[in-house]
C-alpha cells in the first residue's frame, strides 16, 4: 500500500478576477473549490493512475469535512485524524498573475499527533509513505523525524517532498526519493547554480547523505533523475502552462505509483515527467487520459 501524509490539508479556494482593484469592490469572474494540500494532491494523482492509495493527516471542522467529502466521492481511500480546530483555506486569486494567500492551518493537540502516530504503526515492510508539504506550527519541528522514524520501524519506504532542515536531516533515513526543483536545491546548500553541471553536482550529495532517488524539477528546461548508478534528463512535452499549484505532486505520485507497480525507474520517471506536464496544462490535477496522452512524448537520455 501508499500512504500519503498531508499534515496541514487545506480547501484551495481558486478565485478569478477581471480585473483586480485594491481597497474597491471586485467581483469575481469564477471560483472554484477543490481538496488540497501537497499529499492530498499526490493521492488523486495516484488514483487517477489506478494506484491504491490511503490519505492520512489532520483535517478539522466544516472546512475539514468538505475535503473529507470529496474524496470519498472520487472513492479515494483516507484515514485522517480527525481534529477540533477547523482546516485552513487558501485562496489563489487570479488576475492575470496569480497571487497567494495560505491560511496558518489548525492548532494540533498532542493527543491528535499521537493518533497518526499511531496509525503509522500498522505499517508493513513493502509500504510506501510520501510526506508532503509543511507542518502547522504546532506540531513543533521534529514531527516529521517522528513519522520517519515510524516508518523504519516497520521497514517502510518513504519519501519526503519537503524543503529546508526537515528535508536535510531526513537523508540520513535513506529516503526513496526527494524532488526539489533547481532553485530549492541552491537554497539546500546556500549555493549559486549556473549550470547544469552545478546542479548534478549537488544532486549526487543529496545521494550520498542519503537519498536513494533524486529528482530535479528544471520547469521548461526539462528534469533530472540521478541514481548510483546514472544521470538521466527528460524533455518536457509541449503545451500552454494553466496551473502551477499541484505539478509537482503530480510527478512525485507519477513517479513513486509506476515505480511501486513495475520497480522500473526510468519508466517510473517518465510517468513522473508526464504526470507533472499534465497538471501544469490543466485547470486541476491530472488525469489518467492526459498523462496517457503525454507519456510518449516524454523524451529520456542518459548523460
Amino acid at each position: 500500500m501508499i500512504y500519503t501524509v498531508t499534515l496541514n490539508p487545506s480547501i484551495d479556494y481558486i478565485v478569478e478576477v477581471e480585473d483586480l482593484k485594491l481597497s474597491d469592490l471586485n467581483r469575481m469572474k469564477r471560483d472554484l473549490k477543490l481538496p488540497g494540500g501537497k499529499g492530498i494532491n499526490v493521492s488523486r494523482v495516484l488514483d487517477q493512475l489506478g494506484v491504491e492509495n490511503t490519505a492520512l493527516g489532520f483535517l478539522g471542522g466544516f472546512t475539514g469535512r468538505f475535503i473529507a467529502d470529496k474524496l470519498r466521492e472520487d472513492s479515494i481511500k483516507s484515514d485522517f485524524v480527525f481534529v477540533a480546530d477547523d482546516t485552513r483555506i487558501n485562496i489563489k486569486l487570479k488576475h492575470g498573475e496569480e497571487t497567494e494567500i495560505n491560511g496558518l492551518g489548525p492548532v494540533i493537540r498532542d493527543e491528535e499527533a499521537q493518533q497518526l502516530l499511531d496509525k503509522l504503526s500498522h505499517l508493513q515492510q513493502n509500504d510506501i509513505v510520501i510526506l508532503s508539504g509543511s507542518a502547522p506550527p504546532s506540531l513543533g519541528g521534529d514531527f516529521y523525524q517522528k513519522l520517519i522514524e515510524a516508518c523504519g520501524q516497520s521497514g517502510a519506504e518513504f519519501v519526503i517532498d519537503t524543503t529546508g532542515k526537515a528535508l536535510m536531516n531526513a537523508l540520513v533515513h535513506k529516503p526513496l526519493l526527494v524532488k526539489p526543483n533547481h532553485h530549492e536545491l541552491a537554497e539546500l546548500y546556500g549555493v549559486t547554480i549556473n549550470s547544469m553541471e552545478e546542479i548534478i553536482t549537488y544532486g549526487r550529495k543529496l545521494l550520498e547523505e542519503g537519498a536513494k532517488h533524486v529528482l530535479i524539477s528544471m520547469a521548461g528546461e526539462g528534469a533530472l533523475l540521478i541514481t548510483e548508478q546514472e544521470v538521466y534528463r527528460a524533455t518536457v512535452p509541449s503545451g500552454t502552462v494553466k496551473n502551477s499549484v499541484g505539478a509537482g505532486d503530480s510527478m512525485i505520485a507519477g513517479f513513486v505509483g509506476t515505480l511501486f507497480l513495475t520497480g522500473d525507474p526510468i519508466e517510473a520517471f517518465r510517468a513522473g515527467v508526464a504526470s507533472g506536464s499534465a497538471t501544469a496544462f490543466s485547470d486541476d490535477l491530472a488525469t489518467k487520459e492526459e498523462i496517457e496522452r503525454l507519456r510518449p512524448q516524454v523524451q529520456i537520455s542518459k548523460l
